[in-house]
């Protein structure tokens, strides 16, 4: 049985849904570690971090910039236009969001919390920083379930679904382990831990559904989504991968996340 008769006969939104489940099983699946470790080596932790940039990096090009400008028509820049403008929106929305949402990035001192002052625990502002990137992950999967009930085949929105999943396992893992050194017990670390994704499926939902009852925002909805991923690299992961000195860890990480999702639009898109 493929991925694909698994979720023949479902409507996009349903699909959407589905795929948005699956990407909060996998974080789950990290979170999970927490009940056989104490603590996540320094350099695998980094390289798992570019791994995951890796992969967003790849998906936003391979899987949602360019269908994005395949879906528009006209020539030069008529062409990429509404690209390049849903692109920025991404990004913007995404620092409105950073700025005014108290986070605290993994690895980062107290001192460097971010957003709007606020009494929140650590625990809490490092559950809102991961929850704050996961949004856009899953609005990304949904987008790409939408536009595939435009004609633009779903073999792509698989592969991002598979490849958002995949990266989500360490990201999982990155989140309980540091709440359980919070000194959150196993089962309360895990259960943030995975809550964290809940918004995945929600955002697909959301994304799928203005996609399917809004199809002239197509390219705009899916350079969007990417805007908001690059923002998240560039922001957090990125940053982040390099805190514990292990830039070339980091960096090789990276490179091995972007093939992979890669190859999986080429194979499965």
């Amino acid at each position: 049985m493929d991925v694909l008769s698994l979720i023949d006969g479902y409507s996009p939104v349903q699909q959407a849904f589905i795929a948005g489940l699956f990407t909060w099983f996998m974080t789950a699946a990290g979170a999970g570690l927490v009940f056989f470790f104490e603590e996540i080596n320094r350099k695998m932790l980094d390289g798992m971090l570019g791994f995951a940039a890796g992969v967003m990096i790849a998906a936003s090009c391979f899987g949602l910039l360019g269908p994005a400008i395949d879906q528009t028509s006209g020539e030069g820049l008529e062409k990429v236009l509404p690209a390049a403008l849903g692109f920025i929106l991404g990004g913007i929305g995404m620092r409105v969001i950073d700025a005014y949402l108290p986070h605290l990035h993994p690895g980062a001192p107290p001192e460097e919390v971010e957003g709007i002052k606020t009494t929140w625990h650590r625990s809490k502002l490092l559950i809102s920083a991961i929850t704050l990137h996961n949004i856009p992950e899953g609005l990304a999967v949904g987008v790409a379930f939408g536009a595939a009930s435009s004609g633009d085949g779903i073999g792509a929105a698989i592969a991002l679904s598979i490849g958002i999943g995949i990266q989500n396992f360490p990201e999982g893992a990155a989140v309980s382990v540091p709440l359980r050194r919070e000194g959150l017990s196993r089962k309360e670390s895990f259960w943030w831990g995975q809550l964290s994704a809940l918004v995945e499926p929600i955002s697909a939902v959301i994304g799928a559904a203005a996609i399917i009852y809004m199809t002239p925002i197509l390219p705009y909805a899916l350079a969007f989504a990417a805007g908001a991923m690059i923002f998240v690299v560039a922001e957090e992961l990125i940053p982040e991968a390099h805190r514990g000195k292990n830039g070339d860890i980091a960096t090789m990480g990276l490179m091995i996340g972007f093939t992979i999702m890669m190859v999986l639009d080429v194979a499965l898109g």
